[in-house]
């Protein structure tokens, strides 16, 4: 397996380092050697001289991968901002090169990366003068494919179907759609995934049940062959 995916978000605080930890879990139980990257991440924590980016952490105690968090982050910023602001503050200039490099290198040692954006698609990493980073243009210079993290809740028809149709627009693939916090007996969460799968046109649903704890590991939500199918396919 030498293929990798990228995880986007219909917005921020959607769940995507969960279900990103998940993922990397699930391919990893079943003897895949998967590994983590993001470009960057804002809002790390101070430890002594350290910042300590909490996605990168979360992920490895979920997954049980072992490797030094400034390997899986390009950029890792103080301030819990937009990744531009945050970088602008702290006079980091960020660079498409560094973060494609930071993925190569990465890369080599795993067979598949599974790639955590920031925020949503129109997130930005730079705009600064007259060059503007996004987060499409990391996706679109990794080469990758995408699963999409959304509510189950009510809004979400609108923010999932706007998400999958932009990312359309710009070339960039959609190969399966997260449900997080989803609840087979409510009826509003059963009719946003099917309205969104005619919506859409994407047929690729995962369900992820609410959690009480953020580090509450859940099992058994992916199903193996169906997730290597939509990485690999």
């Amino acid at each position: 397996m030498n293929k990798s995916i990228f995880i986007v978000g219909t917005d921020t605080d959607v769940g995507k380092t969960f279900v990103t930890g998940l993922i990397i879990k699930s391919l990893r139980d079943n003897g895949i050697n998967a590994g983590y990257f993001k470009a960057a991440l804002s809002g790390a924590r101070e430890e002594g001289n350290k910042l300590i980016p909490g996605d990168a952490e979360e992920v490895c105690n979920v997954s049980g991968i072992e490797e030094e968090y400034s390997n899986m982050v390009s950029y890792i910023l103080k301030n819990p901002y937009s990744p531009h602001l945050a970088a602008r503050i702290e006079n980091i200039e960020v660079s498409l090169d560094k973060i494609k490099n930071d993925y190569k290198n990465l890369k080599e040692k795993y067979e598949c990366l599974v790639v955590e954006g920031s925020g949503g698609i129109i997130c930005p990493l730079k705009i600064k003068d007259d060059e503007v980073i996004l987060l499409e243009d990391v996706i679109k210079v990794l080469n990758l494919e995408t699963i999409l993290i959304a509510r189950a809740e009510i809004g979400t028809i609108n923010h999932t179907t706007l998400t999958v149709k932009y990312l359309e627009s710009i070339g960039i693939k959609v190969k399966a759609i997260v449900l997080n916090g989803y609840n087979p007996q409510n009826i509003i969460h059963k009719d946003n995934k099917e309205t969104i799968k005619v919506l859409t046109g994407v047929n690729n649903f995962f369900e992820i049940p609410f959690v009480d704890e953020r580090n509450q590991i859940v099992d058994n939500y992916f199903n193996f062959n169906l997730l290597i199918n939509i990485i690999n396919k």
